[in-house]
């Protein structure tokens, strides 16, 4: 039969019509929210502790919110979702067995081919609650690995993320969600249908997961290589970091005239970017935008971050962008800072290195307006809108004199043999203003980090250093 034939056209056509359908078609999934300590009508039991347990500001829809936001990210069509309260949870499947009994009505009422489960689950009870419902299900860890997974660009972060997803399998060894898995690329999961032999897929994954710390190491250094880099240039590093969809990609664009993607939905940056940010008064900085921090946020990611995440250790100053226009912001604030403790920065304990950012002003009414001014001021804080540019002349500022008070303006005059001199202090040290004296002779009026005052004081000679005056 000729290509030309209308008959195989039309069967061509309809494969490609059908394949195209089948590629779009979005997996049909149930969100639930367990809240620990909960009975049905009733509040949260007193001293009720737990990733899920109700939060002052953080209600259980709140939680539910975040959580189909999060199922969301990965375009998952979601039919049904509710918060599930929970007494007391069980080992085995952490819901009652008539909970899941009456959950398992709803997964099969909304066909849904995935649950995704609020909270982590144990590999028993993933397995238990997977054969109660005949679906793939999905604890919080996991859909975060797959938003992480489905987001990374760069080489660094695919590692990352791999690593992460790695370590988190190890332990469970369930079999992967086909479109899950055709979404992301097929990395992260070695355990695919037909897979068999646990001893096999151990030695596999352990094997996989040490080739990628090595190379994850050999980026660490790459890295260090980068900062030590950009530490010869002697400009400061700011960092942004915040938790999910603060605004600080969009922050980041309008402070850099950067492009990048900055959409309202959680997880919308992964890999870091770094922009050089011009100052008010003339100085200069460079300002990195880091991934996004949550509740609960996987512990392996955080370790398999670690090389992204030293930028922000390595930063002179940290702004902590934070939604103020969420009503959780208050358990959100206190999310960001439980990570930034356990990359070793103490927020609360060094408030000239972080800077708070209350950002989406423009959302507010004029009296929470008003209001947020008000406590900004009284907690040091700075208001601002990314969109509207609400505060962000007030908030460069900020940046200025924070960054200025760790560094000395110095002046010095450099005689026309002092090559040298005048190279390294060019390298090192930020030239303010340069004034030529005659005969070669030139007058420099610096600004010098701590670190490196006392490197000039050798260089030059302490002596022919002068506190700026102004």
């Amino acid at each position: 039969m000729r290509p030309t034939d209308p008959k195989q056209l039309a069967s061509k056509k309809g494969r490609e019509e059908r394949d195209e359908e089948h590629a779009e078609r979005r997996v049909r999934a149930v969100v639930f929210a367990p809240i620990l300590g909960v009975r049905p009508g009733r509040g949260p039991r007193e001293g009720a502790r737990g990733p899920t347990a109700v939060i002052p500001d953080r209600t259980p829809q709140a939680r539910l919110e975040e959580a189909v936001g999060l199922a969301a990210a990965i375009n998952l069509d979601i039919r049904a979702s509710g918060v599930v309260p929970i007494p007391q949870p069980k080992p085995a499947t952490l819901f009652g067995l008539g909970k899941v009994e009456e959950l398992a009505g709803v997964v099969r009422m909304e066909e849904a081919e995935i649950v995704i489960v609020d909270h982590p689950l144990t590999p028993v009870q993933q397995r238990n609650l997977e054969t109660a419902w005949q679906a793939k299900v999905l604890d919080r860890t996991g859909l975060i690995l797959e938003i992480f997974g489905e987001r990374a660009r760069t080489r660094e972060g695919r590692l990352q993320v791999e690593l992460a997803h790695l370590v988190y399998q190890k332990s469970r060894l369930v079999r992967s969600w086909t479109h899950l898995e055709r979404q992301r690329g097929g990395f992260g999961f070695l355990g695919g249908p037909g897979e068999t032999q646990i001893e096999t897929d151990r030695r596999l994954l352990s094997e996989r997961i040490t080739k990628i710390q090595k190379e994850l190491e050999h980026v660490r250094q790459t890295r260090a290589l980068q900062r030590k880099s950009r530490q010869r240039v002697p400009f400061p590093a700011v960092a942004l970091v915040g938790y999910t969809n603060a605004g600080k990609s969009t922050l980041f664009n309008t402070l850099t005239g950067a492009e990048v993607p900055a959409q309202d939905i959680l997880f919308a940056t992964l890999d870091p970017t770094i922009r050089a940010l011009a100052l008010p008064n003339g100085s200069k900085s460079v300002l990195s935008d880091t991934v996004g921090f949550i509740s609960d946020l996987p512990t392996t990611l955080v370790a398999a971050f670690r090389a992204t995440l030293e930028e922000v250790q390595e930063a002179d100053l940290v702004l902590h962008v934070r939604d103020i226009s969420n009503g959780a912001t208050a358990s959100q604030r206190a999310d960001v800072n439980a990570v930034l403790a356990d990359l070793g920065i103490q927020a609360d304990e060094e408030p000239e290195r972080v800077l708070e950012v209350w950002n989406k002003a423009d959302l507010l009414d004029p009296a929470e307006l008003e209001h947020a001014k008000n406590e900004a001021a009284r907690h040091g804080a700075i208001l601002v809108s990314a969109v509207s540019k609400l505060g962000l002349d007030d908030l460069l500022a900020e940046i200025e004199i924070r960054l200025n008070k760790r560094r000395q303006t110095l002046d010095i005059v450099v005689q026309p043999q002092e090559g040298a001199l005048s190279n390294w202090i060019y390298e090192n040290c930020e030239v303010i203003t340069r004034a030529h004296l005659g005969d070669g002779v030139t007058s420099l009026r610096i600004r010098v980090a701590p670190e490196k005052r006392d490197k000039l004081a050798r260089v030059a000679g302490a002596s022919r250093l002068q506190t700026a005056t102004e």
